[in-house]
């Protein structure tokens, strides 16, 4: 049906669906935005992920599910590598930061951060290849920082870090 109509009625589609939450006019602000030079699409999913490693008023909010979840938004509406790469390295940034500062956290932490880390490491190693260069200090970095981060973490950036640069050995 939606091939077989017309213009006015795509655009009214659009409208609607523009109109009828806030989530759907962000995916349509970053989708009409989004280029690889462009970092203004950007901004609001890194907002939504260091904001979840903040403390107020004693209080630490610690929302890992809507961190991962402004990514996956991101890849969807944009399917753009440099900026999903981005964002991913900066949930880990932020995540090592805050069991820096906070201490040993629990397993889900763990796992979510080291899940992050996997799915970069996949990403630079396949369709991201010609970002990791842009990525390659900052992931270094995250290796020297969290070699004291308990739960078998603080060895997982250098061990990813290795694998990645084995990946362009290989070729």
């Amino acid at each position: 049906m939606l091939v077989q109509g017309d213009a006015e009625m795509l655009i009214d589609l659009v409208r609607e669906l523009y109109d009828a939450s806030p989530a759907n006019r962000e995916f349509l602000h970053t989708r009409l935005k989004v280029n690889e030079d462009d970092t203004s699409a950007l901004k609001p999913y890194l907002d939504r992920i260091t904001s979840q490693f903040k403390m107020t008023r004693g209080n630490i909010k610690l929302d890992l599910a809507e961190a991962r979840r402004a990514i996956r938004e991101y890849r969807k509406a944009t399917k753009n590598v440099a900026g999903t790469i981005e964002l991913m390295l900066t949930y880990v940034e932020c995540g090592t930061e805050f069991a820096l500062e906070y201490g040993e956290i629990d397993s889900r932490f763990y796992s979510s951060m080291s899940g992050a880390l996997q799915e970069m490491a996949d990403l630079i190693c396949s369709e991201g290849r010609e970002y990791y260069p842009r990525f390659r200090d900052r992931i270094q970095n995250l290796n020297a920082s969290s070699g004291s981060i308990g739960w078998g973490y603080g060895d997982l950036p250098g061990e990813t870090a290795f694998g990645i640069e084995c990946c362009f050995r290989e070729e």
